[in-house]
């Protein structure tokens, strides 16, 4: 009697459930759940009679779309895996991506459609081009291939420790490696997230976070599992991100701490308070307990900070609210809320431990690398197994991030631990100073970097976005610094930019500022 646990288990009981309710919401589209699925399946025979079969890859490049949304019910549902790309990278990564993965089938929106015919003659093992929007000569088009199709399509067995997608990582020094998430890994993730951040029908979610991020942090298939509505967004964009959190009475969003960065900057005419309370979601970097502060009191949005990786399908870790917490001051409440937290009922085993694999002292203070198993975790990485056999070393999956852990149990990452700054051999939190840093009215982003000193190995150096309009010198940021921690993590030099490296997913890219700082003139 045992049910495999699949996402696709949602999709069965939202058909059942919720076929008037309102499904997708994509500009001038609107789908109930009924039509979405009837897409859905049309889209499934489109692809068998295309020759796609169980196993097969299939890969997409899109922004938020209905058409991408469509994809992580229709190609799991034959058994195929799904491949979602990063649509802001280069023609030379969607080749590497695509015939690393073997996918036989290359769905594209319109905007990349002009880099994909670049390296078409490069994909060897592609046997199908689709355009999702637009024309281009070669191309089949995705709407064309939907019409007249019926949905007797044929569903396949589901395995559920088989693939259901392989997700690349975002590539720095080397080549993206592919994560394989299983049919388990997605539906245990889901589950857990909606015990700690429960939804329900009535809950309308904006599209600001890229579906192709661990599949959308598996809010793709979370809000269809209670039957809420999906509102597309296919750019980041905070105008209209206000416009339709007002207009389309968007109750739920998540996003990586650079979006809210954007949102609270805003111009004045732009932002707004909600007329109802907004659950924000936030992941992919630990935000600053200033940028919280913002949120919740200028906007009066609710935030639960959640940590994972693109390996752990994603979240094994929350911000879980105390009732101590509700008795805190504002400012004493976001500092809690920055931190990573606690495991995730579903998720699994989570620990910080030192170089010799021993638990560290819950002192707050203790460094060590976040290490985790559990329901969860990745199978591995596709077709590497030398990348999989280092991180799964010693039976647990090794995160590469270094944390503390307070006397409550709650984890606080410090840094990856290739950004940790030793400085005349103390360790220097990069993440610590650029929050104290976004702590001063004049400055909307910060990363801060090592950098090689003859005397002290290394000193921190900061690169920072100013407010429009507002100004600082260098000293006063250092001196901001040094008054609220120990003198020598204040930078030693500042660079002021226009605007900081970020990957598609707002993570800042530090190797890129580290490598840039000799060509450019310090302040």
């Amino acid at each position: 009697m045992e049910t495999p646990l699949s996402p696709l288990e949602f999709a069965r009981r939202a058909r059942k459930l919720y076929p008037e309710r309102e499904a997708v919401v994509d500009g001038a589209l609107r789908l109930t759940y009924g039509g979405f699925f009837s897409r859905c399946d049309r889209w499934s025979h489109a692809l068998q009679r295309l020759g796609v079969r169980r196993g097969d890859r299939v890969a997409y490049i899109s922004p938020n779309t209905h058409m991408h949304l469509e994809s992580f019910f229709a190609v799991p549902q034959i058994g195929a895996v799904l491949v979602p790309i990063n649509f802001r990278l280069t023609a030379n990564d969607f080749e590497y991506i695509i015939n690393h993965s073997g996918a036989e089938v290359v769905c594209v929106h319109s905007a990349q459609l002009e880099a994909m015919d670049t390296i078409r003659t490069k994909l060897t093992r592609v046997r199908h081009f689709i355009a999702l929007e637009g024309t281009c000569d070669g191309w089949l088009e995705y709407e064309q291939l939907l019409t007249g199709e019926d949905v007797l399509f044929e569903p396949a067995p589901i395995d559920e420790r088989g693939l259901l997608t392989i997700n690349y990582t975002s590539g720095t020094t080397s080549r993206p490696k592919g994560v394989m998430i299983t049919h388990r890994n997605a539906y245990i993730n889901s589950v857990g997230t909606l015990l700690h951040v429960p939804m329900t029908c009535a809950d309308r979610y904006l599209w600001t976070l890229p579906m192709f991020h661990a599949n959308g942090w598996t809010f793709t298939w979370i809000v269809t599992a209670v039957g809420g509505a999906h509102i597309c967004l296919r750019k980041v964009d905070p105008a209209l991100i206000f416009d339709l959190i007002e207009r389309e009475a968007v109750t739920m969003l998540c996003a990586a701490p650079t979006v809210l960065i954007g949102l609270v900057n805003a111009p004045a005419d732009v932002r707004r308070r909600s007329r109802t309370p907004v659950r924000v979601v936030t992941a992919g970097a630990p935000p600053a307990a200033a940028t919280i502060l913002r949120v919740e009191n200028e906007f009066g949005w609710q935030l639960t900070h959640v940590y994972g990786l693109t390996e752990t399908a994603p979240f094994i870790t929350v911000c879980e609210s105390r009732p101590a917490h509700e008795l805190m001051t504002p400012d004493e409440r976001a500092r809690i809320k920055a931190r990573q937290g606690v495991e995730l009922i579903t998720s699994g085993e989570l620990r910080v431990v030192d170089s010799d694999g021993n638990d560290v002292h819950w002192d707050g203070q203790t460094l060590g690398e976040i290490v985790v198993r559990g329901n969860v975790v990745m199978q591995g990485y596709y077709n590497d197994p030398e990348a999989t056999a280092a991180a799964f070393a010693g039976g647990w999956f090794h995160s590469g991030d270094a944390a503390v852990v307070h006397p409550d149990g709650y984890l606080e990452i410090r840094d990856r631990f290739k950004d940790v700054i030793i400085s005349g051999g103390e360790n220097i939190s990069s993440v610590e100073v650029e929050g104290v840093l976004l702590g001063h009215p004049a400055v909307v982003e910060a990363a801060v970097v090592g950098v090689p000193d003859a005397k002290w190995g290394e000193v921190p150096h900061a690169f920072v976005v100013l407010r429009s309009g507002a100004s600082a010198a260098p000293e006063e940021l250092r001196e901001f610094v040094r008054s609220r921690l120990a003198h020598f993590k204040s930078p030693r030099e500042v660079t002021f930019v226009g605007e900081l490296p970020k990957t598609a997913t707002g993570k800042i890219q530090k190797y890129v500022l580290r490598q840039s700082r000799s060509a450019i003139s310090t302040q």
